[in-house]
Formats: structure tokens, sequence, C-alpha cells
């Protein structure tokens, strides 16, 4: 067995099962779970037409690097949504979900016989970045969540030794599971990190187009271009159509930006056997061409957090987010896993301990006393769960 594989840790939703193993749920109410980010909007009719047209793919072996059209598609939404140009040639790699790119990317870039390389992830985090520096070898920083700074990562907290041993740093914005968004300003920091020590930047941008106000999140490449760098150096963008589209089934995204990366990563993926369908493929143009269910979906997200956040706010520390689909609110009594287990058991509503989604430092889990509460679910479950938390936490006091 690969020795790399005992460096895991144990995935959050595996944790959380074992932590409830011994609760029976309230029997007299119907469960809900806003745990997993899963979205549960309806698959939208373009994307259903576009596969069933498509079936004759399943006949032919895909390419890895994606059909021209496909690319093509993924580089006119990036021209669209943030003004840059790709060369869809080169710039562009459709992908099986962000998920498994994020993983694969590491395996390509990371150089595991270089002393102390180094993987830099936020804090809390999406556990892909961890397990995939792991099991290349790496070792891992982390920036933790900053609540006076809007929870976004404290890269001050990063030394510059640690910067020096860095090969390659994921951000995650808007973020997962803080709904934090990068400004410029960061952005213009983490280059100017790179620039100094030579490693890559992958920009998780998966949850970009659920937002609440006016303005979109501000992209990666994005920021280089407003910045004045050419060429994307050392910067790669990951997107996906999971939670724009309502697919999360069609495994569909793609990663862009700098050329001789994705050149690199396109080798290792076509060894790897990652190759989308066709039928998908064909799905996925049909839905990278098409803005107006994602205004749709947006609406719905809207709608669901306009209605269940001031009713939180009356027992929670809890605000509207930047973007994303989750809430990441303070419970009271700071005892994350114990505030949950008695929701699950008294009301059978299901939510996800921020301690679960962090590592501890210094004595410190900046998920500690928080849980992420994914409003994926119908506007009515989610007003459902959110007057049942009222209920409990006023059972509390």
């Amino acid at each position: 067995m690969n020795p790399l594989l005992a460096r895991l840790h144990p995935y959050p939703f595996e944790r959380w099962r074992e932590l409830t193993r011994g609760i029976t749920p309230n029997p007299a109410l119907r469960p809900i779970s806003l745990g997993i980010g899963e979205p549960k909007h309806a698959t939208p009719a373009l994307v259903e037409r576009a596969i069933r047209e498509g079936l004759a793919g399943l006949s032919s072996y895909p390419a890895t690097a994606g059909e021209p059209a496909l690319r093509e598609a993924c580089a006119g939404w990036i021209g669209r949504r943030y003004s840059v140009t790709l060369d869809p040639a080169t710039e562009v790699l459709p992908v099986n979900g962000t998920r498994e790119a994020l993983f694969a990317f590491a395996q390509t870039v990371v150089d595991p016989s270089r002393p102390g390389a180094t993987v830099v992830c936020p804090n809390p985090f999406y556990q892909i970045y961890e397990g995939a520096a792991l099991l290349a070898g790496a070792q891992t920083a982390f920036a933790p969540s900053d609540a006076a700074r809007n929870f976004a990562p404290d890269w001050s907290t990063i030394d510059d030794a640690t910067w020096a041993r860095t090969q390659l740093l994921y951000v995650c914005s808007p973020g997962n599971p803080t709904g934090a968004v990068m400004p410029l300003a960061e952005w213009e920091q983490l280059f100017a990190l790179s620039d100094r020590h030579g490693f890559v930047i992958a920009s998780d941008e998966c949850y970009s187009e659920i937002y609440f106000r006016d303005e979109a999140p501000l992209g990666g490449l994005e920021a280089a271009q407003r910045l004045g760098r050419r060429g994307w150096r050392r910067l790669v963008a990951f997107t996906s159509l999971s939670k724009r589209s309502s697919v999360p089934g069609m495994r569909s995204g793609f990663v862009a930006g700098d050329a001789a990366l994705l050149k690199a990563f396109l080798l290792y993926r076509t060894y790897h056997g990652s190759a989308m369908s066709p039928v998908f493929q064909r799905a996925s143009i049909a839905a990278w061409n098409d803005e107006a269910h994602v205004v749709e979906n947006r609406a719905l997200y809207r709608a669901k957090f306009a209605a269940v956040t001031p009713l939180l706010q009356e027992v929670l520390d809890v605000r509207l987010p930047d973007a994303g689909f989750y809430l990441w609110a303070a419970v009271p009594g700071g005892d994350d896993v114990a505030w949950a287990q008695g929701l699950l058991a008294q009301y059978n509503v299901t939510v996800l301990p921020g301690s679960l989604l962090a590592r501890e430092r210094a004595g410190h889990n900046p998920g500690a006393g928080r849980i992420r509460m994914a409003l994926v679910a119908p506007l009515d479950e989610c007003l459902e769960a959110a007057r049942r938390i009222v209920t409990y936490a006023h059972s509390l006091r």
C-alpha cells in the first residue's frame, strides 16, 4: 500500500457519521439536511435536451483535452464573465469537475524531492486540498480565517521560511465554508509572494456564480489582468457547472490559465485516464453558452438566503456571506459538535460542525464554535430547518 495514504485525515462527513452513530433523530420530524453542499435545484431543460441529443457520442472514446467546441465554449464564458481573453487550444482544459482537477493538479506540480515541499491552504478549507498535498508527498501549512477580516484567510500568519518552501497555494474565492470573496488587494499580495518564491496559485472558483450583491465576485484571471499581469504566469483557475448550473452529477468543469502548466496537467491526465464523456461535453457546451438558467438559479438562492438569514440572526451570530450557498454561523456556548448533535437528536436537522472543516494549529481551530449550513434544499425545507434551529436555540437558553 502507498504509505502516504496513512497521512490522510478522515473526511468531515465520515467523522460526522462517527460522531452521530449513537444518536436517534427525533422520528416525529422529517429529516432535513443542511450538511452536504449538493445542489438540489432542477437540472436545466437545455442540459437535459443536449444529453438526449448527444447520446450517439457514447460510441466514441473522448479526448482528454476535450472537443475544440467545448474549449471554445469555456473560453467564451470566461470572456463574457471576466472580460478575459483565453486561447482555447492552450489555456483551457476541460475536467471531470473541480474536485478531480484540484486533486490531480497537485500531483502534477508538486516536486516531493525538494526539501520541505509545502502546499499552503486556507483554514477552514475544502478537504481535497490537504489530501492532494499529502498524497503528492508535500507537507501542509494553513492560513486561518479571521472573523475580523470577513473570514478571509490571514496570509500574514505564514512566515517567509514557509513561503520559500511553498510550491503550491490553494485559494478558494468565494470561500468554502465562509463565503468570503478575495478583493484585488489580496490578489496583489499573493501574486507578489508567488513572484518572490516561485509557487503556483490554484484558484478554486466553483461558487463564483452564486452571489447576493450587484457586483459579481472577482476571479483570479480577472485580478491578474487588472493588475497588468500577462500570460497567467503560475496561475490557474478552476470552475465547474455543478453549482452554477445545478448539475453535480455531470462532473463537468474546466481549468484555465498558464499554458505551460496546463500542458503538463494534460500530460498527467492523459495517463490518469481523465476524459469527459462526449455526451456531457455536448451538454456542457449548452450550459456554458447560456446565462438565463444561471440567473434563475441565483435568484432561487437569493430568495432562500433572504428568508432564512433574518430568522437565524435571532439566535445565532450569522450574516449574509459575500457569495456561495453556505451560512457560516457561530453557535452559543462554543461547542459546535455538541450543538449540532443536539440539533440532530431533538429536531432532525443536520448541519456540519465547523471544527471538522479545519485543522487545529497552535491550540486553535478556526472552525471551532461555528456550523456550516448549506441552503441547497428547496425554500420550504430551508425555512422549516431555520424554524427548528430557532426553537432549538431558544430551548438552550
